[in-house]
């Protein structure tokens, strides 16, 4: 393997252990812990939902300005 694959998987590797650590060190229960997980990602969600919509507005209002016919001169 190479280096940069290897840095990929140390990183990951890392990164897990951190997380599991992280975990079993908190000052929080486990049921809090879920719940915020729970609480964060369903404001994530909502979120990302909302910046779709607005999006989709954004693009459609620029998709109907470029089908309307341009003036000739």
């Amino acid at each position: 393997m190479n280096r940069a694959s290897n840095f990929v998987i140390g990183a990951f590797v890392g990164g897990l252990v951190g997380a599991g650590l992280a975990l079993l060190f908190a000052p929080k229960s486990g049921v809090e812990i879920r719940q915020d997980i729970t609480d964060y990602a369903d404001q994530l969600q909502t979120e990302i939902r909302q910046a779709a919509v607005t999006k989709r507005q954004e693009l459609e209002a620029q998709l109907a300005s470029l089908r309307q016919p341009k003036a000739t001169q």
